[in-house]
């Protein structure tokens, strides 16, 4: 899921301008915060495998830290991701170029008319900041490695939205909207060859050959 800033229309622009970005070459420093209590190694391990295969990025892995109480939602008992964005953007370090929050925990946003809606994840569209949830992968999922899966794809398509990709119309393509639906995610693979192609037209050093961790659906 994508964050619509106050600005929409600029960011409509830069996404349709995505490649007349500036100062982006080479390899990518994406830092990992994970949040909260520790999730299984297997989960940290494929997120990561497939963040380097997909999109080429250099990952450092920061010290566990709490969820920010700001955050906190007591009315559902969760947490509302547009709040811990920020939060995350204040850990990236000076030598980042992108920070991805990783938690366990259920969170949400606001969706239109619908408030306090259960997301996946949350990204601050060509912006530096995501955060993800595992909570909704192992709600939904058939067993644990397919919850890992939907975890890794999920941190795919919201670092994603970083590097200005906005939702793809191409049924496949791990920018799809998959509108909270497993069934969606399940029949994603890779960044489609037109996503693949705005990241090069901005300067981003992907992969000839991409290293897709899971099988193809």
């Amino acid at each position: 899921m994508r964050r619509l800033p106050i600005i929409m229309a600029l960011e409509i622009l830069a996404f349709l301008d995505i490649s007349a970005q500036s100062g982006v070459s080479g390899k990518q420093v994406l830092l990992i915060q994970p949040l909260g209590t520790e999730l299984p190694n297997e989960d940290m391990a494929l997120v990561k495998q497939a963040l380097v295969g997909i999109y080429n990025v250099q990952i450092r892995v920061l010290p566990r830290v709490d969820l920010p109480e700001q955050a906190y939602y007591e009315p559902r008992r969760r947490y509302r991701a547009e709040k811990i964005l920020p939060f995350l953007l204040e850990k990236l370090p000076g030598d980042g170029d992108r920070i991805l929050g990783l938690t366990g925990v259920d969170i949400s946003t606001d969706k239109g008319n619908i408030k306090d809606w259960g997301i996946l994840g949350l990204a601050n569209l060509g912006g530096k900041e995501c955060i993800v949830s595992a909570f909704r992968c192992y709600g939904q999922a058939r067993e644990d490695a397919h919850a890992r899966i939907l975890l890794a794809k999920v941190a795919v398509h919201e670092v994603g939205h970083t590097l200005g990709l906005d939702h793809c119309t191409t049924k496949g393509c791990l920018m799809e909207d998959a509108g909270g639906l497993i069934r969606t995610c399940d029949r994603e693979y890779d960044i489609c060859t037109r996503c693949q192609r705005m990241l090069r037209a901005s300067g981003y050093a992907l992969p000839d050959r991409p290293l897709i961790p899971w099988p193809r659906p």
